[in-house]
């Protein structure tokens, strides 16, 4: 045996010298846990995420008056208009439109929320069905001519707020009642416009034609390559409007003259299927397609 280590010896010896002298000079840091794993940030609430503990309220459900009317300042007093994404711009998110088509006009989907007063006609009626789904008061039905149609609700319209009175848990017949009991010269509707629904705008080919088959208003099937295939139409949606006009409660040959007729630019709104049926479950067809208001919107 040697006196002296070898030469393996002395790098192992140095290797373990300065793995010790880099330990010794890190500071220990305490294992990391679920709570600590989360930015600082979403703790506080002054970051990108929500505050933590009104996680709750986040998705709007839980609004206050106070949290609606700050978010109504975002609002321009005069008009009814809502507030919009900044720096948002029709002609920057659908692709294959070249011109300003009045159909997208009527067909838009606003970000935000917005007041909508309106009064009772002479027989005390506002022309106005809502309906409850997952603890939301959503229009199921807006009556031809009615203060509800010349207010501008929309079938899928959620309501916030009736005279003040947060909506969220309310049942159907609970909001048909506050509505009833109403004043019947002032009624005031704190509205997000349609959140379950969407818009889709396609270009006709030379035939004419967008490239989708529908039945009983529920897009059925989407030819391939067509422009209805390339801006994202879905099927197992059903059609809600064609350039903002409502076509619920139509009959396919009425929907067909108005795709026809409608230019060369066909924006659509649909909803998933699924959804839509919850929405008119339990109201008669007849009465949709008797008093459902199908005119055109003003823009």
């Amino acid at each position: 045996m040697s006196l002296y280590p070898s030469l393996e010896d002395l790098k192992v010896g140095q290797a373990i010298q300065a793995q010790t002298n880099y330990v010794a000079t890190v500071p220990a840091v305490p294992a990391i846990d679920a709570v600590a794993a989360i930015p600082e940030e979403a703790l506080s609430g002054g970051g990108l995420y929500p505050n933590i503990a009104e996680l709750s309220d986040y998705m709007g459900m839980n609004l206050s008056s106070d949290e609606v009317q700050q978010n109504l300042a975002l609002v321009p007093s005069a008009g009814n208009q809502v507030a919009s994404v900044s720096g948002s711009s029709l002609s920057g998110i659908i692709a294959p439109v070249s011109g300003n088509s009045i159909g997208i006009r009527r067909a838009e989907i606003k970000q935000g929320i917005r007041e909508v007063i309106f009064c009772k006609d002479q027989d005390g009626k506002v022309g106005l069905r809502l309906r409850s789904i997952d603890n939301g008061i959503f229009v199921q039905l807006v009556q031809a001519n009615s203060p509800a149609s010349l207010a501008g609700l929309r079938f899928g319209d959620q309501v916030l707020q009736i005279d003040g009175n947060n909506c969220a848990g309310w049942s159907s017949d609970k909001a048909h009642k506050v509505l009833k009991q109403a004043s019947p010269n002032r009624i005031s509707l704190i509205v997000r416009d349609r959140p379950f629904q969407r818009t889709v705008t396609m270009q006709k080919d030379s035939t004419g034609h967008v490239g989708f088959i529908y039945k009983n208003g529920k897009i059925t099937s989407i030819v391939k390559g067509s422009s209805a295939a390339r801006n994202g139409l879905l099927t197992d949606h059903n059609i809600c409007e064609i350039n903002g006009q409502n076509v619920i409660g139509l009959k396919d040959s009425q929907v067909s003259d108005i795709l026809s007729t409608c230019g060369q630019t066909v924006t659509v709104t649909i909803i998933p299927s699924v959804i839509y049926e919850h929405m008119i479950k339990r109201m008669a067809s007849g009465l949709i397609k008797s008093l459902m208001d199908h005119s055109v919107p003003e823009v």
